[in-house]
């Protein structure tokens, strides 16, 4: 059920997303008066689902639910209907257009899928407001994976600045390590010191190939009880501190589980200190199930900055151009060779494992405007048979009047297009073998 629900929010995301971008291709289409052909919601190989015809389009829903399509008279497409290229060009058809016409129709998708981003995020701002923890808030420090250690933090570190400047919200942590083009030098409070990290860039990208950004960091919990479950455990009192176990000091939540689930059926030591800051040590017995019967309390609250519905609107605007401007510096990464960070690009199952595996509007949003950014993105790298392609040609003919043949664009489909296949295979191939080793 958990699979079927992950599928079902992802062609759901695709289909909106695919669906709005051609839009933007439709409507200025017809805003210059060029014709277009089809208009599809999900692809029709060979039949469709349902269609009509309303004037010189033809309307409907494919069988295929990957995204959908628009088919614009008189322009050379991943369709590779060249037909109509042979006749005589007609008035209404995209190539008899000024080329300022044609480059605002081969942009509109893009420009379509970043408003649908700025949308989405002014709804999520008004509606749920922006939810976060604040690095303020952590005052018992982090607990780091093998990674983080390697870079030079260790259990307890708290963060001071990064460049300088002094992080809010914890995941602009992990967001500043991982998506970067230079080194970063931060500062960690350890034992009541400020101690200096210089992290250059090859020790940063190495850590992302290693996928340490997994699990980078984990806020450390106090143990403070808040009530026990088992008669065994009642010896502790609600506000009660366990500031060790055994030979084990400074513990954290993840540390103290993982010991007592280790003793199970034995009795351990704990170090307690009470609500009047005196100490007791405690022996409590641990159950054959690796439980000791203490739940703890979570002295940690998220920050909610709420928006009126005037306010969400910059908001929404600011937010998505963060987003733009933080995949952006990734991708730059990413395309670099000498870091083959090439590797975590994902196909199909990396984007539906992306989704909860519980429906969740608020998450479902947040992700479709993620993706529309990267879909917009995308769709602007300078490559034939995307937008990005289509426009750099078109500019072309802007600067210097000259008009790229019928001939040549064909063949820029075609190049374009085994280029478009190829990145295909390496996202979904890097699906497959991370599926595989896992």
């Amino acid at each position: 059920m958990e699979i079927i629900i992950k599928i079902l929010q992802f062609f759901l995301s695709f289909t909106i997303l695919v669906g709005i971008h051609e839009f933007g291709h439709f409507i200025v289409a017809r805003l210059f008066g060029i014709r277009v052909d089809k208009f599809y919601i999900f692809f029709d190989p060979w039949f469709s689902l349902f269609k009509f015809k309303k004037g010189d389009t033809e309307y409907g829903i494919g069988w295929l639910p990957m995204g959908g399509y628009c088919k614009i008279a008189g322009m050379v497409d991943e369709s590779m209907d060249t037909e109509q290229l042979k006749q005589e060009p007609q008035s209404w058809e995209y190539r008899s257009k000024p080329a300022w016409q044609r480059f605002l129709v081969l942009i509109a998708g893009v420009v379509m899928n970043v408003i649908l981003a700025m949308g989405i995020y002014t709804g999520i701002c008004y509606t749920w407001g922006e939810t976060y923890c604040s690095n303020d808030q952590v005052k018992w420090g982090y607990t780091f994976n093998e990674s983080a250690h390697r870079l030079g933090f260790e259990d307890g570190d708290r963060f001071v600045s990064i460049d300088g400047e002094r992080p809010d919200d914890i995941m602009e942590i992990v967001n500043a390590l991982v998506i970067t083009e230079k080194g970063r030098e931060v500062v960690v409070l350890r034992k009541g010191e400020n101690v200096p990290l210089h992290l250059s860039l090859e020790e940063l990208i190495a850590m992302r190939q290693e996928r340490g950004y997994e699990n980078f960091m984990m806020v450390r919990m106090p143990l403070i009880v808040d009530s026990t479950t088992l008669a065994t455990a009642n010896a502790l009192q609600r506000g009660d501190q366990i500031m060790g176990v055994d030979s084990l000091k400074d513990c954290d939540l993840s540390a103290f589980i993982d010991y007592v689930k280790q003793h199970k059926g034995t009795e351990i030591a704990l170090d307690v200190k009470r609500a009047d800051e005196s100490r007791e040590q405690l022996v409590l017995p641990v159950n054959e199930e690796g439980r000791l019967g203490v739940i703890f309390s979570n002295p940690f609250t998220f920050s909610v900055k709420e928006y009126t519905f005037w306010e969400s609107i910059p908001a929404g605007i600011r937010k998505t151009g963060n987003v733009l401007s933080s995949y952006w510096d990734q991708l730059k990464l990413i395309v670099q060779p000498k870091t083959e960070l090439y590797k975590e690009v994902g196909g199909f199952i990396a984007i539906a494992n992306i989704f909860p595996k519980t429906w969740d509007w608020h998450v479902f949003w947040s992700m479709t405007a993620f993706l529309s950014i990267i879909l917009a993105v995308m769709n602007l790298l300078p490559i034939p048979g995307l937008d990005g392609g289509h426009a750099l040609f078109t500019l072309w003919e802007m600067i210097t009047g000259r008009k790229p043949s019928d001939k040549f664009m064909e063949l820029a489909q075609y190049v374009g297009l085994i280029i478009i296949l190829m990145l295909l295979v390496l996202a979904n191939g890097n699906d497959i073998y991370r599926f595989i080793i896992q």
